[in-house]
């Protein structure tokens, strides 16, 4: 984060130079000070390629070098100066400071152990403080730059990047109190700032603080008409507050405002469903199905208020339609960030997948892969790939019988195949291992269902519908946040 760096560059760019003033002493080195006193650099490089030759053992010659150098703005010849001074006397401050800013300016992390030891040296130094809690939150080490933005807090008050990357660090470590506390601290340098509200009121509503997220949406809610961003998160804290109507008619508005935006719609069936309204939820989701007839999501949230209902046929037509609509619901984890990585190309996965299993033919992760890969391709029963899917997922279990995926795939297959016995066997092994796989018990209420076995299926829904009402609140959360951090995710309106 290149501006949260340059925030401590005005407090270090003189320091070199002065610190070598303030133990540049005697008459071999009184000239090279007053050079550098008067920015004559080059003079000053004259007078030490003698002083140098003369005493190359000298850390504090070669930091004065590294001064010139760096007045020069030749940083290269600067760093190669100071950490050759460092070399000589690992304690020299100077050089330290020297070396620090020309790392820390490049954004290097070389800068770390650097600052590491001076603050050996002198720890109450703020500005190394804060050189270092930038540099840990770039290398997303937060538990480590906390610390030094907390010591270094006096630097960053009037500072907005720096103030994000602290608060952000506290997002990370669900610290959402003290990340609440940082973000006014924001909200305060600019009250008008539309979007430091939004993240201050979001950090609240994650911290169950609903009062204080309404009263820092207030302005924002009296202006005409409010943002579906904040009717949103004034919808959230709303509910949170016990105040149900405001929640509802806050969504509505929202809806109203963005009528194209599947998420709202899965927000309303949610605070339906909590609220046991769940035909009003159900007329909701329709109109939202009725303008994004190939959302997945909002199948998937109308299958769940079905099942409240006891309407099980049409959950599970729901359902069917959800997953026929998003066939990444039954694809692995593994395999969806491999298809992700090249792009989604599944025949350049595959390919990669096979190159791997002809050096490494019995690994039981690359054949469930394999198998995976194919069956996301719609391989037809009865071909050789199809067969070749089946084989590798068979021995990926053999080998390993814990790989849960390997069994969700395996069971997919018997599916397609018609082995509806064998499927519903895998499944419930699936399920055994992770009782909150999604795929594997849809598919075996499929199982079920196909092999005429209906006397389970209702348990089977109501539990389905249970695990997609957890994944949602789960995955909102989440969504919320990487918005928060400022690495926000694209939510799922398809």
């Amino acid at each position: 984060m290149c501006s949260t760096r340059h925030v401590l560059t005005s407090f270090t760019a003189l320091l070199v130079v002065s610190c070598v003033f303030a133990q540049a002493t005697g008459n071999r080195i009184d000239p090279i000070a007053s050079a550098l006193r008067s920015h004559e650099f080059d003079r000053a490089l004259q007078l030490l390629d003698a002083a140098v030759q003369k005493a190359p053992e000298n850390s504090e010659l070669w930091a004065m070098q590294g001064a010139a150098y760096s007045g020069l703005g030749k940083k290269a010849e600067a760093l190669a100066s100071f950490r050759k001074a460092l070399n000589i006397s690992p304690e020299n401050i100077p050089a330290l400071h020297g070396a620090i800013q020309i790392e820390y300016d490049a954004g290097s992390s070389k800068a770390i152990p650097l600052l590491q030891r001076l603050l050996r040296l002198q720890p109450n130094d703020l500005t190394s403080h804060g050189m270092l809690a930038v540099l840990e939150y770039q290398q997303g080490n937060c538990s480590a730059a906390v610390v030094h933005f907390e010591k270094a807090a006096a630097l960053f008050d009037s500072q907005l990047p720096a103030l994000h990357a602290y608060a952000t660090c506290l997002v990370r470590l669900k610290r959402l109190e003290q990340a609440a506390g940082v973000f006014q601290q924001a909200v305060a340098l600019d009250p008008g700032d539309v979007r430091e509200r939004e993240l201050l009121a979001s950090l609240q509503v994650m911290a169950h603080k609903p009062q204080e997220a309404l009263a820092t949406l207030h302005p924002l809610l009296d202006s005409s008409p409010p943002s579906v961003e904040v009717l949103e998160l004034a919808s959230s804290a709303y509910e949170d507050a016990h105040d149900t109507d405001k929640a509802v008619e806050s969504l509505r508005q929202s809806i109203l405002l963005d009528p194209e935006n599947a998420n709202l719609y899965m927000e309303f069936a949610a605070l339906s469903a909590t609220h046991q309204s769940f035909q009003v939820g159900i007329n909701v989701v329709n109109e939202g199905i009725s303008l994004l007839p190939k959302a997945a999501g909002l199948y998937f949230a109308r299958g769940v208020l079905y099942v409240q209902l006891a309407e099980y046929d049409k959950a599970q037509a729901d359902f069917d339609t959800a997953y026929r609509l998003d066939p990444n619901q039954s694809l692995s984890v593994a395999a969806q960030g491999l298809a992700e990585v090249q792009q989604n190309d599944l025949d350049l996965a595959l390919a990669n997948v096979e190159g791997k299993l002809a050096h490494k033919p019995d690994d039981p992760i690359l054949l469930y892969l394999r198998a995976d890969v194919l069956t996301q391709k719609g391989v037809e029963p009865g071909s050789a790939e199809f067969q070749s899917a089946m084989r590798s997922a068979k021995k990926a279990v053999e080998l390993r019988p814990t790989l849960e995926p390997a069994r969700g795939v395996l069971a997919k297959l018997y599916l397609e195949n018609a082995q509806y016995s064998a499927a519903a066997a895998e499944c419930k092994k699936a399920l055994q291992i992770d009782p909150k796989d999604q795929t594997a018990l849809y598919h075996l209420i499929q199982a079920l269902r196909k092999n005429g076995d209906q006397s389970e299926i209702p348990d089977l829904l109501k539990r389905l519908a249970l695990l997609r009402q957890d994944a949602t609140k789960e995955e909102r959360e989440q969504y919320r946040y990487k918005l928060v951090e400022g690495d926000p995710q694209p939510r799922q309106t398809n």
